[in-house]
């Protein structure tokens, strides 16, 4: 009897406590849906605040980046020499080649013959080259001493024939990077004005460019090209920097004569026998802060995109094989050898004029007045940069950061030292002489304005990247105590 009036007591309480629940959800629940109207959302969507709040932000971008598209569209359009754009999407764009274009390139990597239509991310692109605006592209004491893996492993990988896969002999690998070791940037984010990017293509022999390359502020050479009174009205007699490959810098003795004062930049890796040349030269040399690039394009050519896309205001851009109709590979000094990926790498250059990166320069863009108005302006591409990293960043990942630091993914604080200069005691007395250091020893007062402007901006803070394929992978390094100077 005393179980069932105990059993009977518990159901009882049970069925008040439902009831009371009931009318609580009785009371709430029209408030609630009031407050949820708005949303058009149904009560049991509880992801629905993320979904809406993505989808509402991606509406909040698409003007700006549909402006963007359609500016694009009428540059490639109209400057393309028979390209086609077409936009699939806020960031999707597809560039098209028209029927009968030589598609016999045939691409190692993937085992198939070049398609003729190639499908690019926008922003990403936008992203990615206006990063390059900012960051250091030279390798410097400072980033090895600042990446967590430098010494140990990064360095490692710029060292050839060492031995081992990492520097465990940190002494060692310092010795064979010092030569080309700065303690920080040597050249600065906006440093020149004018820079003009030359390849090495046989178009240049169609042209007369010699006279318009010479006028730069800066002239960027690839490789072993020639520079002489012979193909001067080609392509100039200016010689300020170089980008080498690994095995042309075996002949870096023979490809710097003729010029002290050029920079050599070694794109790939040290070793001794670069280093026993390296004493006995007088030019400055360095090596390409090396990321990994697997975007539109490939080659010595893209490098030197970036490297002067990292410290020259405007870029232009020769002597790279861009107009249709060729069948091989040519080179202006040489017999033609193997090329890479042609039909890609004229398209994603097209795309990176129609971004206001660079201008495109070829024999038959010169027969015909090339039109720069349809290249989207700096307040058109300011504002698609903003959308564009507000579109691509989560909502809750560092809202509060915004511009160049919000990809930075390591800070550090420089040294308060300079530290040593590139350089070493067994170098030749003509060597130790020169003027290699003169970039090493230059004040942020030395520049010209728009690099010092550029400079506060980024309030003294250096950046680098660390893998190339990701826009959210900065190495940030703001100097201690007060600026420099």
């Amino acid at each position: 009897m005393a179980n069932k009036q105990h059993n009977s007591g518990r159901l009882l309480h049970l069925l008040l406590t439902f009831a009371a629940v009931l009318l609580c959800i009785a009371i709430l629940a029209p408030q609630w849906l009031v407050m949820q109207g708005s949303r058009s959302m149904s009560p049991i969507n509880f992801f629905g605040t993320h979904r809406d709040s993505e989808r509402s932000r991606n509406m909040a971008q698409q003007p700006a980046l549909d402006a963007l598209q359609s500016q694009i569209g009428q540059c490639v359009n109209t400057n393309g020499l028979g390209l086609k754009a077409k936009a699939k999407g806020p960031c999707r764009i597809v560039l098209e080649y028209p029927e009968g274009t030589n598609s016999t390139w045939y691409n190692q990597q993937f085992k198939i013959f070049e398609p003729l239509e190639y499908e690019f991310d926008v922003c990403e692109t936008l992203l990615l080259w206006e990063q390059y605006r900012n960051v250091t592209t030279i390798l410097t004491r400072e980033y090895l001493d600042a990446r967590p893996d430098g010494w140990s492993d990064y360095a490692a990988l710029r060292i050839a024939q060492l031995g081992t896969k990492k520097c465990y002999n940190v002494s060692l690998c310092e010795e064979l990077l010092e030569l080309v070791l700065p303690p920080r940037p040597p050249f600065r984010p906006l440093q020149f004005a004018t820079c003009a990017v030359v390849g090495n293509s046989g178009d240049l022999l169609k042209t007369w460019f010699g006279e318009d390359i010479d006028s730069h502020d800066v002239v960027i050479r690839d490789n072993e090209a020639p520079v002489n009174k012979k193909f001067a009205e080609h392509v100039g007699l200016k010689r300020n920097f170089r980008l080498i490959a690994r095995g042309v810098a075996r002949n870096m003795l023979k490809v710097a004569k003729g010029s002290a004062d050029e920079v050599l930049i070694i794109k790939s890796l040290i070793h001794k026998d670069l280093n026993e040349m390296i004493k006995e030269l007088p030019n400055p040399v360095y090596l390409f802060q090396g990321v990994v690039f697997r975007r539109g394009a490939k080659g010595t050519g893209v490098k030197s995109l970036e490297l002067a896309l990292s410290m020259c205001d405007s870029v232009d851009m020769y002597g790279f094989t861009v107009d249709p109709g060729y069948t091989e590979w040519t080179r202006y000094f040489s017999t033609p050898r193997k090329g890479h990926n042609p039909l890609q790498g004229r398209a994603y250059y097209q795309l990176l004029e129609c971004l206001g990166f660079i201008r495109i320069h070829s024999p038959m863009r010169e027969s015909k007045k090339q039109n720069w108005s349809v290249v989207p302006d700096k307040a058109m591409i300011y504002t698609a940069v903003d959308a564009a990293r507000k579109l691509k960043r989560e909502p809750n990942e560092h809202p509060e950061i915004v511009g160049p630091f919000n990809a930075c993914k390591i800070w550090a604080t420089a040294s308060e030292k300079e530290g040593p200069l590139s350089g070493s005691l067994k170098m030749s007395e003509e060597r130790k002489r020169s003027n290699y250091s003169k970039w090493e020893k230059l004040k942020i007062t030395d520049l010209r304005p728009e690099a010092q402007a550029r400079y506060n901006a980024l309030q003294g803070v250096r950046l680098y990247k660390i893998d190339g394929n990701k826009l959210e992978d900065l190495l940030c390094i703001k100097p201690s105590g007060k600026q420099e100077m």
